[in-house]
């Protein structure tokens, strides 16, 4: 008992001490009811002692009376407690116990640690789990150099029998450190034989961008919705080269559920469309050397028509990069208003390997906009589930609640919520239910999906894919175009099999069409190769593209702004 009182005191003790060196002591208010004896004990100064002597008699009182006893999970109690204190000052500065603080390192290297594969479980017509699949491996990951490929049934994982469990639990068995073995037994749907295969895990590739291609001739698509982490710059650089080299003249750049990350990042793929002295953003703290522009180093900034997708769940970092490429006229920002996160966390690491993310600074736009939203009410549930939008309010149309600023164009944009779109888009959404409906739907495609990969359906053999993946390919019209015959074969299995009406399925043939040529793309081509059938039924996608014209004026007149700033300046006489 003494040991964890003294294990928790130092630890509230050493984030004092770091949150001391940039807080001026307070004392706590004496104007409370004078018949209290917590607030006669109150009105004394607040020092480090105090806090020590109350956390330790706080917690001795717990494992004596608790009724729990000495079973308490002592993790658990101090984090919540250093939660419960952080969130008191904002939504975002939050403690990392060391598991936790691994793990951030981890995401932020983008990569993860396991054997690189996605899997899923298929269910029969009564909704029993029959077996979890491997339904794609990544490039050069464990699972890809093992030859596990797409339909394998996982039978055992280190010994222990899978089959009947859904993905989620055989998820947890396929984890584990890196350099751990992973022993897999799997049945090859093709054949039916079994396989056995050790896998060492190893580090697995996340990375920021999850596809690029040209999605329409002279139009280039990047889908940057994985966070701002170490690589993100690369790849966007590498994604550029490449699709100008395949005649990109329009960038379709997707920050859609993009939660944020490295503001770094974000930085340096701003500074890709902006001109030497353009404000990319500004940091503004109480700390000596936290409040200053960060303005572009781009002699040669690109010119080319820019779109920038965004959604409620684009926040932090992604909201710095659209509202900077906004602000500058650089860009067309299309979709909802964004989550509204403009607060600067600084990492400082403290005892036990554990790590303190706390809040120093604000961020604001090139025109002086706020980006952060209104936290005051502290209803933290309101704030992440809501996004600060009422029920009753469009997510794609939410008044301006801060002070009005104006672009290098003069267009009107307002702080304190976000980012608004220029062009204000809903989100595609169906009825719970039909999505239930959906859902069920799921298994009978993913089933008939691997009868077509394996040559089992009669008479489909060109969708054949009896082979490893092939990485890197951009689809076409040609690639397992799901006509009307492979329709109707599908119906057939849904009825026969799984036991529904051939209405049913007739009523959700976009979703089956969709989704079965997914599955054979990702048999052939790789789950990220995936989305791009995804994409071509996505309505703001098609609607990006077609706002190109609008997006090549903005950009003119902000380089006509810009040009005229430049021509106001005073010379300089040498």
């Amino acid at each position: 008992m003494k040991n964890s009182s003294a294990f928790l005191s130092g630890l509230i003790l050493s984030i004092f001490i770091v949150s001391s060196g940039f807080s001026q002591s307070q004392s706590v208010s004496k104007n409370l009811p004078k018949t209290s004896a917590a607030a006669a004990k109150s009105s004394k100064a607040v020092t480090v002692e105090n806090i020590e002597q109350d956390v330790a008699e706080a917690l001795s009182l717990i494992e004596s009376n608790h009724v729990v006893g000495k079973k308490i999970d002592y993790n658990t109690v101090f984090k919540s407690s250093i939660d419960g204190m952080l969130h008191t000052l904002d939504p975002h500065s939050n403690y990392f116990d060391a598991k936790e603080f691994e793990q951030f390192r981890t995401d932020q290297s983008s990569r993860y640690y396991g054997i690189g594969a996605t899997i899923g479980d298929l269910s029969n017509e009564k909704g029993d789990v029959i077996a979890t699949y491997i339904r794609a491996t990544f490039d050069n990951a464990p699972a890809h150099r093992a030859g596990l490929r797409y339909g394998d049934k996982i039978v055992e994982v280190n010994g222990k029998a899978v089959l009947g469990k859904p993905f989620s639990e055989v998820r947890d068995f396929l984890r584990g450190p890196r350099g751990t073995p992973a022993k897999l037994v799997v049945e090859r749907y093709g054949t039916g034989k079994r396989e056995t295969d050790e896998i060492i895990r190893d580090a697995v590739s996340q990375p920021s961008i999850s596809e690029s291609y040209m999605i329409r001739p002279g139009v280039g698509y990047i889908a940057m919705t994985g966070g701002f982490n170490q690589t993100t710059y690369a790849e966007f650089a590498d994604a550029m080269r490449t699709l100008k080299a395949a005649g990109m003249k329009q960038l379709v750049l997707d920050l859609k559920n993009n939660g944020g990350g490295l503001v770094g990042q974000a930085y340096r793929v701003a500074n890709t469309f902006l001109g030497t002295g353009q404000t990319v953003f500004t940091q503004k703290g109480r700390l000596e050397g936290t409040t200053e522009p960060y303005r572009a180093e781009n002699p040669n900034p690109e010119t080319m028509p820019v779109v920038i997708l965004v959604n409620r769940n684009s926040a932090s970092a992604s909201e710095i990069l659209a509202g900077a490429l906004q602000d500058h006229d650089r860009a067309l920002i299309v979709g909802e208003t964004t989550f509204g996160k403009g607060l600067v966390q600084n990492p400082f690491v403290l005892d036990y390997g554990s790590m303190l993310l706390l809040t120093i600074a604000k961020y604001e736009t090139p025109s002086g906009r706020l980006i952060q939203r209104d936290y005051s009410d502290g209803n933290l549930y309101s704030y992440y589930t809501k996004g600060g939008i009422s029920s009753d309010e469009d997510p794609t149309v939410v008044k301006p609640k801060g002070a009005e600023s104006k672009t290098d164009a003069g267009r009107s944009v307002y702080g304190g919520g976000g980012i608004s779109p220029d062009v204000a888009l809903k989100p595609q959404t169906i009825p719970i239910e039909r999505a239930r409906f959906q859902h069920k739907l799921n298994n009978p495609v993913f089933a008939f999906a691997l009868d077509l990969a394996y040559g089992k359906a009669v008479g489909f053999e060109p969708y054949r894919v009896d082979r490893p993946i092939l990485f890197e390919r951009d689809i076409t019209g040609k690639d397992f175009p799901i006509t009307d015959n492979v329709f109707q074969a599908f119906k057939k299995f849904a009825v026969d099999k799984y036991k529904f009406t051939p209405s049913q399925v007739d009523k959700e043939r976009e979703f089956v069409e969709r989704t079965l040529r997914s599955e054979l793309v990702t048999a052939a081509y790789g789950s990220t190769t995936s989305f791009q059938v995804f994409n071509e039924y996505d309505e703001q996608l098609m609607k990006a593209i077609e706002l190109m014209p609008q997006a090549k004026q903005l950009a003119l007149e902000g380089a006509k702004a810009k040009a005229n700033a430049a021509n106001k300046r005073p010379s300089v006489n040498k």
